[in-house]
């Protein structure tokens, strides 16, 4: 499990309050089973039924390509870069500007016109049913964290909500992010993306090339401590690198993960109070970038946060806990780890 927002959200399907949408039945069924038509959002028309294998096994099937598409926000922008656009999302999508207080997009959102598409949810346990059925979706697509767990569909609709329209669940753990990115590739192309074309066949390079970047700087600095964490109020958490996609791959790369010896039941995370923050050496620390986690200037406030070795040194790094898998966004993550590790000191 990657954060402590992670865990929370997990442990707490069984708990959140289920929200009865009023007239949501009678919505139902006038809708049946029955799709409507839309704006393509797909850039070509595939004639034909469509039928997708998802990573459920689940073999998803359509009379035509669907066109209506809600995903969650994080896939949502992965299926952007590969050229295909939905008309809804759900997930963390904006934030209130500390500034300004105007709507500015989620870290998770990537390059999603946030005022164009419709955001049906934007906190966790939170999606709007009767504003799914306006947009008469053809297609579901989310994360999956943990087998035939949709990522934020709560649980509480979810019966309801997969009544509506099919379902593609795509892995985001437990496979390296070769595979992961692979795998969206597949499902954009499926929709009617063109996966060839030289800009991400260009991105798909300079992934591969970041990729290597990172071994040689591993092999270089063995002896370099990297510990993945997220921190809360309350809590630092430690996460394992063997299930998140990301950190599998660091780990496939040769790079010196910190792994915690004390992990939750899912085998995500270690979580240590403030004053046990110090418990594993690092000597680069990569920290949960997401809006639901604790940031630097916050951690300030921490006297044994800012007492570690990592955080005097400087080497405190940003980690998309959540990344947007195409390979234009998952390249620069990996120039980012590459750059820390060959800048890197030893400080542990």
């Amino acid at each position: 499990m990657p954060s402590n927002a992670r865990a929370t959200h997990l442990t707490r399907r069984g708990l959140l309050a289920a929200g009865s949408a009023l007239g949501l039945g009678a919505a139902l069924a006038a809708c049946g089973n029955e799709t409507k038509g839309g704006a393509s959002s797909a850039p070509s028309e595939k004639a034909g039924p469509w039928k997708f294998t998802d990573d459920r096994g689940t073999a998803v099937e359509a009379k035509s390509t669907p066109k209506n598409i809600v995903a969650f926000t994080g896939t949502a922008a992965a299926l952007k870069d590969f050229g295909i656009e939905v008309k809804g999302v759900f997930g963390p999508t904006t934030v209130k500007d500390p500034k300004t207080g105007a709507e500015a997009p989620d870290v998770q959102a990537g390059d999603l016109d946030v005022k164009k598409v419709k955001i049906i949810g934007n906190v966790w346990g939170e999606f709007k049913i009767e504003e799914y059925l306006k947009l008469s979706p053809e297609l579901l697509i989310t994360d999956m964290w943990e087998k035939n767990d949709l990522w934020y569909v709560p649980a509480e609709q979810k019966d309801k909500i997969l009544k509506v329209a099919p379902s593609v669940a795509l892995w985001a753990a437990d496979k390296s992010m070769p595979f992961v990115l692979q795998r969206h590739a597949d499902l954009a192309a499926s929709l009617g993306a063109d996966v060839k074309t030289k800009q991400i066949q260009d991105d798909k390079a300079r992934f591969e090339a970041a990729a290597e970047r990172v071994r040689q700087a591993a092999k270089g600095k063995k002896d370099i401590k990297v510990l993945i964490g997220s921190g809360s109020p309350d809590l630092f958490y430690v996460s394992d690198p063997a299930r998140p996609t990301d950190t599998l791959y660091f780990k496939e790369l040769g790079v010196n993960l910190v792994t915690p010896t004390k992990l939750d039941q899912g085998g995500w995370f270690e979580g240590l109070s403030w004053e046990n923050v110090g418990k594993y050496k690092a000597d680069i620390i990569l920290l949960d970038n997401r809006t639901s986690a604790l940031q630097p200037e916050a951690l300030k406030a921490k006297p044994t946060w800012a007492a570690l070795p990592a955080v005097k040194a400087g080497q405190v790094v940003p980690r998309v806990t959540e990344p947007i898998y195409s390979y234009a966004k998952c390249a620069p993550l990996l120039e980012d780890l590459a750059k820390a590790l060959e800048n890197a000191k030893k400080v542990s």
